[in-house]
């Protein structure tokens, strides 16, 4: 009987292992079908985009119209190879897990970098004896090179990794160091250039078809396919620290969160895409996490997506009266139903604009502006409350509550008092009247930043995340796919979280890319903004 139950459990643990197998087996040929489809996306845009071209030079009119068709199509091509670069490096690491044939991207020979550019040799250090039988005789039989491009701030160099080559006169087997490691497959970019190219597009605003003309003037021409190949390269290297920065977003006992406009290019036009923002800023109320800033993005405004976002949080949810939340409020929801608390510069703001002349000018509503008395009094005894907030700004909760019931409360319990006696005499479609009812009809969502210290008065820190969204769409136009709108979002949360701490996002880019690939899983956290501000390496160092 023993003998048939040992022959079970390892009939049992043989299948087990089996179906690990296949099942690593399918993730990887999956891994490697979606690089296949990407790379052909990919040549697909850059056919397209020569088509045009040869068009435009053949038959074309120089308009403005035509050019701005290549620049999307640019954008385009840009979104696709990035697409294609980042699945490739994917499909590699599950490859590499099993005996799967790694799939590997068929790319134009690579130009080599312009001569006038200064070298800079780093010789790996060489083999002191034979690694085969020990012999310290060994002889050199040549060495080699392995260009990267790096840029100094406007100053561009390629640095020659060097590794030499030996031969054992005594058992005449060859030793040499291995390859050094690379940010980036096939090693043609340094960590600098790369964190400079990925700050410039998502911190800077500037497309990647715009940098490239800018470096072809630098003297350093580089393709676009090229450099944007590189930006998928980097994000699927970058992954692990998002995921952190995701972890410690949503563990955070209250989040700010909003949503932007973000145009997506599609055939003949542009959709209306969605960058959503979840901001965890505990400072306000004392707390000692430090801030972070998550970002998603959709393509359309539905309220599954926030849904879909904070899936397993259970928190306090600051936002306006978006609809789209209120399934997140729900009684029943699992794990439980969040907490909702609304800003008051969303409702000051409606109130301001009618007691702003200068704001009505602009909008040019009328040709001479109406100033509301009962707008202009809501203001001024909202802004009363502001001070208050000002005030106890960075205490902790117990003190900040303590402070709200003393001298907030009857300021706010006044102020509903007079906005219902108001809205009494309003006929129902004047703008106060809509304006006071935006505040009257969730006044308890309003007034819940004084039963809990840790609620803020407004939702301001989401919006100044989103500040360099709006600020981009100027610049950038339009995402070029919903691929490219989701890997926006991931740079987003990456470049926002340093910079709420207060690091130099290009810089902490940098180390991050020289250092990510040799450091242990166990110690990814010390790369985050905020632990990596102690103990950051210098540049220069890290070049």
């Amino acid at each position: 009987m023993a003998g048939r139950s040992s022959s079970d459990i390892l009939a049992l643990r043989q299948a087990v292992d089996e179906a690990r197998a296949r099942a690593e087996r399918a993730e990887a040929e999956a891994a490697r079908a979606k690089a296949v489809a990407a790379d052909a996306e990919a040549r697909n845009a850059l056919l397209e985009l020569q088509i045009e071209k040869m068009r435009r030079a053949l038959y074309g009119q120089r308009s403005e119209h035509r050019q701005r068709l290549i620049d999307q199509m640019e954008l385009g091509l840009e979104e696709a190879e990035a697409s294609a670069g980042e699945d490739e490096v994917l499909a590699a690491a599950a490859a590499a897990k099993i005996s799967v044939e790694p799939f590997t991207r068929t790319r134009p020979t690579r130009r080599s970098f312009p001569d006038h550019l200064p070298r800079e040799r780093i010789v790996v250090p060489a083999p002191t004896s034979c690694p085969c039988c020990g012999s310290e005789k060994l002889s050199k039989l040549g060495e080699d090179i392995t260009e990267t491009l790096e840029v100094i701030p406007r100053q561009w160099k390629v640095i020659q990794t060097v590794r030499e080559r030996f031969a054992c006169r005594a058992c005449e087997s060859l030793a040499q160091p291995p390859a050094p490691f690379h940010v980036t497959p096939r090693g043609l970019m340094g960590p600098s250039l790369l964190a400079m190219i990925l700050f410039e597009k998502f911190g800077q605003h500037q497309p990647l078809n715009r940098q490239r003309d800018r470096y072809e003037r630098e003297g350093v021409p580089l393709s676009l396919s090229t450099l944007a190949d590189q930006v998928g390269a980097c994000a699927a290297a970058l992954r692990p620290l998002y995921l952190l920065i995701e972890a410690h977003v949503l563990a955070a006992e209250r989040l700010h969160g909003d949503d932007t406009t973000v145009p997506v290019l599609a055939k003949g036009k542009t959709d209306i895409g969605r960058l959503w923002t979840y901001v965890r800023d505990d400072r306000p109320f004392g707390g000692r996490a430090p801030p972070a800033a998550l970002f998603h993005y959709s393509r359309d405004r539905r309220g599954e997506h926030p849904v879909h976002h904070l899936t397993s949080y259970g928190g306090i949810l600051q936002a306006d009266a978006y609809a789209g939340y209120n399934e997140l409020f729900r009684p029943g929801r699992s794990p439980k139903p969040l907490t909702r608390a609304l800003c008051w510069a969303h409702g000051r703001r409606k109130l301001f604009e009618l007691a702003d002349a200068a704001h009505q000018l602009k909008r040019r509503r009328r040709a001479t502006p109406v100033i509301s008395p009962i707008a202009l009094e809501a203001v001024k005894r909202i802004d009363a409350i502001f001070d208050i907030e000002r005030a106890i700004n960075g205490r902790d909760a117990a003190e900040r509550f303590a402070m709200r019931q003393e001298l907030a409360a009857p300021l706010v319990a006044e102020l509903e008092r007079w906005m219902r006696d108001q809205r009494a005499g309003l006929a129902r479609h004047n703008p106060v009247a809509g304006a006071i009812d935006y505040m009257l009809k969730d006044w308890n969502s309003f007034t819940r930043f004084l039963d809990d210290g840790r609620i803020c008065l407004t939702n301001n820190c989401a919006e100044r995340a989103l500040r360099g969204v709006a600020l981009g769409r100027k610049a950038w136009l339009f995402a070029g796919s919903d691929r490219g709108g989701e890997r926006a979002a991931f740079m987003y949360t990456l470049i926002t979280t340093a910079r709420l701490n207060d690091v130099d996002p290009q810089a902490w880019l940098a180390d991050v890319l020289a250092r990510i690939a040799d450091i242990p899983q166990q110690r990814l956290h010390e790369l985050l903004p905020w632990n990596w501000q102690a103990g950051q390496t210098p540049i220069a160092e890290a070049a």
